[in-house]
């Protein structure tokens, strides 16, 4: 065999070694860019299901301090004014007012101590007539200032523009104690993880709120 020929068998293997060898980085490359990705998807399920625990800690912190504080108490005005506080502390720049089912009308507590405050001429709740408050209890879940509309609120739209609202439902066994009305800013809205923190503890506060109203008239 002349030189000329064995020089074209070493370049024809040389060349399926190139071929081989390309081949074998592409694979890897293939594998190692797969690896990466189900270590990226790995690594964003951790994030979101720690960042969901530490959403989770932060309920069960916020319902455990609620009714640790409103335990003992047994009278009507303390009980909210410590449930406006609680929630107002939770909740920046947050009003909350009480409105309370009575035989045949309904009770507004508001609080910026531990007096109850009267209503201004501009507050959103003169907004409130009865059959709207009856309606919110009627629908026993959690209304915005639209749904709040289409149940018949009257008041000055431009007034109510620069304010974001919503109720939560206060009751036990499928009756209405009332609600509680929260406002703030419409650049601030209550977000669906502050509402949903607030609902989780309306259940021991109707509890609390029927137990002090029972005190409050022991032979109704």
């Amino acid at each position: 065999m002349d030189y000329q020929k064995k020089r074209v068998i070493v370049d024809d293997k040389l060349r399926h070694r190139h071929r081989r060898l390309r081949l074998l980085i592409k694979n890897l490359n293939k594998k190692r860019k797969k690896q990466a990705k189900k270590i990226d998807i790995l690594c964003n399920d951790f994030i979101a299901a720690q960042r969901d625990f530490i959403k989770s800690l932060k309920t069960i912190s916020f319902i455990a301090n609620f009714y640790e504080s409103i335990i003992g108490i047994t009278e009507l005005n303390s009980l909210l004014y410590t449930a406006v506080k609680l929630i107002k502390e939770e909740n920046a720049e947050a009003n909350v007012t009480f409105f309370l089912r009575q035989s045949d009308n309904f009770e507004l507590h508001m609080f910026e101590s531990e007096q109850p405050i009267t209503l201004e001429k501009q507050d959103i709740e003169n907004c409130f007539n009865a059959e709207l408050m009856d309606n919110i209890c009627k629908s026993n879940k959690v209304c915005t200032l639209d749904d709040m509309f289409a149940m018949g609120m009257q008041g000055n739209l431009i007034g109510l523009s620069n304010i974001s609202g919503v109720t939560i439902p206060l009751g036990l066994h499928g009756s209405s104690l009332g609600f509680i009305l929260i406002c703030r800013s419409s650049e601030n809205k209550l977000t669906a993880e502050e509402i949903s923190n607030i609902s989780a503890v309306t259940c021991g506060l109707s509890r609390a709120i029927q137990c002090c109203r029972a005190m409050l008239h022991p032979a109704d």
